[in-house]
């Protein structure tokens, strides 16, 4: 039956006990199927490279304009070369981002990362890409699609940041892959959000409320011995959070006072300890099969949730706005009031990059600085100076 294929012709159509086909009578290769059930099916008819292929473009939910539309954009495919049947056919065959996280996972962040960055790249799958394009064909993801979850990520700007370069790079190996098109990376030209540099850094009344907490709970036993010790050599030695609970034994060099650490987040890393981190060293007891400086409650494991003994710590010292990695500022931060060079600093804390370590320059004591102290003391010195009485001339 051939028909021009619209509403009124829908309209007037009565399910039969068979299928009723129907060939639109104005667009080539346009058809529609009415099935017993009362299902309407729009489907495009073509040949291509000397077969004939069939795709259904819509259903009873697809008015037919609509289908009428999508029938001319197929048929324009068909004509530039293209097989759109074949292509949906790909689609319904291809990998999800699922499957992909999977193999990212497994092939190269296993492989080629440390792992606490193979830990963060699952946490980032597991609460963010997961749940919003786990279930769809890696070749449907669009920049759309990133651009609108790196956009719902705008109030925390870092963790958006983290996870576009996460997902930017599992594209990237998509088409090493062979899974997208070359060149089809949909995360490119969308833009990072602004980063607020942080510098926070205790002073010395912040430290001694620090250091007044941390006795406070070492001497009434509210807090595990070795969390406390953990916090400690964190301010001692300005060292990573991880570096510190992953320290072994026998990374400690007593005759040096250094702790080596092997594979650190920068390769192989001397931490010089200063006499009061070796007295936190030296107060730590050895728990038989534990090889690590802060053990876990775990046989063989080091110490796990610090997290919340620091924030405990921190209420009591009224430092709620203080992270962890601050501990780790305040040494660097430190060491540059004390006018020692940023190479030093830089050396100290591990920073490839003297970049890194700029951060901390405007608190070296430099000319600017003293020539300002100077004139400052001059200017204060002549204001509180008594004043001449004035002469009054008659």
């Amino acid at each position: 039956m051939k028909a021009k294929i619209n509403k009124a012709l829908i309209n007037v159509l009565k399910p039969g006990d068979k299928d009723i086909k129907i060939r639109d009578s104005e667009l080539s290769g346009f058809e529609m199927k009415l099935t017993p059930k009362g299902k309407i099916v729009y489907r495009v008819d073509y040949r291509i490279h000397g077969q004939r292929r069939c795709l259904t473009i819509g259903t009873s939910g697809t008015t037919p304009d609509q289908a009428r539309t999508l029938a001319a954009k197929t048929l324009q495919a068909v004509a530039a070369g293209k097989d759109p049947a074949a292509e949906a056919a790909e689609e319904r065959r291809g990998v999800t981002i699922e499957e992909l996280s999977v193999r990212y996972l497994e092939e190269h962040a296993g492989p080629k990362k440390k792992p606490r960055s193979v830990s963060e790249d699952a946490r980032q799958i597991a609460k963010f890409v997961n749940p919003a394009l786990g279930k769809r064909k890696l070749t449907s993801i669009t920049r759309a699609d990133i651009a609108t979850l790196h956009h719902k990520l705008r109030e925390t700007p870092y963790q958006a940041n983290r996870l576009l370069a996460l997902l930017r790079k599992m594209m990237n190996l998509a088409e090493s892959w062979g899974l997208r098109p070359e060149n089809s990376n949909p995360c490119t030209h969308i833009e990072k959000f602004k980063e607020e540099a942080r510098h926070r850094f205790l002073d010395a009344d912040e430290l001694s409320r620090l250091g007044a907490a941390l006795t406070e709970a070492e001497e009434t036993g509210s807090e595990p011995a070795q969390a406390l010790a953990a916090i400690r050599l964190l301010i001692f030695t300005g060292a990573r959070l991880n570096e510190i609970l992953s320290a072994k034994w026998k990374y400690v060099k007593r005759g040096r006072n250094v702790i080596e650490f092997p594979d650190s987040k920068t390769g192989f890393k001397p931490i010089p300890l200063s006499a009061p981190a070796l007295g936190v060293i030296d107060n730590l007891p050895s728990v038989m099969g534990n090889d690590y400086l802060i053990p876990g409650f775990r046989t063989g494991a080091h110490y796990v949730g610090l997290q919340d003994v620091w924030e405990r710590i921190r209420a009591k010292a009224d430092l709620k706005d203080v992270r962890i990695h601050d501990l780790r500022h305040t040494f660097g931060s430190h060491g540059a009031m004390n006018n020692h060079s940023l190479r030093i600093i830089g050396g100290l804390l591990g920073h490839k990059n003297v970049s890194t370590t700029q951060r901390y320059a405007h608190l070296q004591d430099d000319p600017l600085r003293k020539a300002t102290e100077a004139i400052g003391e001059q200017i204060d010195k002549a204001m509180k100076q008594e004043p001449r009485r004035l002469r009054v001339v008659k």
